[in-house]
């Protein structure tokens, strides 16, 4: 008995100093390796016991990795890399030794207790495959989930769970501030831009993050048509007391889409009330809308004027890193490792917005499980070739003058004519700039389209252009507008 607990406890000591050294060349490592590979392939595992015999030969740090494709990639991209972190912590050799997890042990195996039950037919796991994937199932809640709380907001929807990046940094930023301090600074936030681009997201991570912190504060998520509903209901009913009881002593108010109160003079005169009770006793409004204020039609001028006190952000469509991050985070909350290739495939052929990007990778997810094939480019070409085949359909030269001619009230033929007064070259500027974003097009190419021009006055347009839209509010979200539009 004596000589067990002995070595009972010189295996926990030795488990102690695994898990020890394991824990310091992950801080190492950290430091070393970029934010998102980090996060998507290190921090999730974790050492496991080492036994005695397995330390003869020098000491050893054993992890548990969940699954085999993610096994092979940690050993032949990070594992070399992992061993001289740790080296370097612990000062002599280091083995890494990597193993899989028991299936009792891995989330969501079916009789694991860990998830739901998976179907282990080939029909059935390819039905169950694409029942998620058309459900959305895939990546959990992707908006915000039926409302079960006097709140309304989607716990999921979290700081932690949002993929930060350039181009949503200033939005994000503004917003931790507001959840942090209340009422302080920035109000009313007004948070603008096209459509899933995670502008809900960021308003639920605030009232949640304020809930956390305080429990009995009383916030209320909404869409601008629950707004109008609740008014008109009351308008009806001649109650307008219980709406100003209802609205005017919230905590927190996030409220999506204001656009939608375009139009409707009583809804926007009670909506201003609102504002100006809860501005009043420093209570904290968020809103969201498509565009900036100013950009508002048919709402009030008071109004507009009030959005636009406080803090306006907008939050742009992700750039190519951040759709990246955005893929490989969604494909490990679904227990699939996306390999880096084919992320940045899947990245750079969807580019509109976040929910396009889960939509693609969901048709990915499922072509992958009902044909039994590991993910590769070849693979997600197969999957999106629909998607691809109307995106290359679609973007020509002649549908971007169209679209910027329609959308700027002149004629297609001003494209290619030698006019230049302000109203003609601005327009076909933005086109120039535009094909050359969004086709395949060289400059001369694009030139000869836009009335036999030189290449030298596209490259002017496309660089004038692109460095106006980062300091011009107004011309990027015009330019969103029409990226959208193209995209379909």
């Amino acid at each position: 008995m004596v000589m067990d607990a002995r070595i009972g406890g010189s295996q926990k000591k030795i488990s102690t100093m695994s898990q020890d050294l394991w824990q310091r060349g992950c801080e190492r490592l950290a430091a070393e390796l970029p934010e998102q590979q980090f996060n998507t392939w290190i921090r999730p595992l974790a050492a496991s016991p080492v036994d005695s015999g397995s330390m003869a030969n020098g000491h050893v740090v054993a992890v548990q990795v969940p699954n085999r494709f993610k096994l092979d990639w940690i050993r032949t991209q990070y594992a070399g890399r992992i061993e001289s972190a740790l080296a370097e912590v612990a000062g002599h050799p280091v083995r890494l030794e990597l193993t899989l997890a028991p299936r009792n042990e891995a989330p969501g195996v079916a009789g694991s207790g860990g998830g739901p039950s998976v179907p282990t037919s080939a029909a059935a796991l390819a039905t169950h495959a694409l029942q998620r994937a058309a459900s959305g199932a895939a990546f959990g809640p992707a908006s915000p989930a039926p409302a079960t709380t006097p709140h309304r907001l989607n716990t999921a929807l979290t700081f932690d769970t949002l993929v930060a990046g350039r181009a949503n940094q200033m939005a994000r930023t503004a917003a931790l501030h507001v959840a942090g301090a209340p009422g302080v600074m920035y109000n009313p936030l007004f948070i603008y831009g096209g459509v899933g681009l995670g502008k809900t997201h960021l308003v639920h991570a605030v009232g949640n993050a304020l809930l956390k912190d305080n429990p009995g504060a009383r916030v209320l998520y909404l869409h601008a048509e629950q707004f109008i509903s609740d008014v008109v209901k009351n308008y009806q009913r001649k109650t307008f007391d219980e709406l100003k009881a209802k609205y005017h002593s919230l905590d927190l108010l996030l409220i999506d889409d204001v656009q939608f109160f375009a139009g409707k003079d009583r809804t926007q005169e009670e909506f201003f009330n609102a504002l100006e009770a809860l501005l009043t006793k420093r209570a904290h409004i968020i809103m969201t809308s498509d565009t900036y204020p100013k950009g508002l039609v048919d709402i009030d001028e008071r109004l507009t004027s009030r959005f636009d006190a406080g803090l306006t952000v907008a939050i742009e469509p992700p750039e190519l890193e951040m759709r990246v991050a955005i893929l490989m985070r969604k494909a490990t909350a679904e227990g699939t490792e996306m390999p880096e290739d084919v992320a940045f495939f899947i990245a750079k052929n969807v580019r509109a917005n976040v929910r396009e990007l889960e939509g693609a990778l969901r048709k990915v997810l499922a072509y992958s499980r009902f044909s039994h094939k590991e993910i590769n480019i070849t693979l997600a070409r197969e999957a999106l070739k629909d998607l691809l085949s109307i995106q290359n359909r679609q973007i020509g030269v002649e549908n971007i003058q169209k679209t910027v001619a329609d959308f700027y009230k002149i004629k297609v033929a001003d494209m290619y004519s030698k006019k230049r007064p302000a109203s003609i070259a601005r327009p076909r500027q933005i086109a120039m700039y535009l094909a050359k974003d969004m086709t395949k097009k060289s400059l001369p190419e694009i030139g000869e389209l836009f009335g036999g021009r030189d290449h030298t006055t596209v490259l002017h347009a496309v660089r004038k252009i692109g460095a106006e839209r980062t300091t011009n509010p107004e011309l990027n979200q015009q330019l969103h507008v029409l990226e959208q539009t193209l995209k379909g």
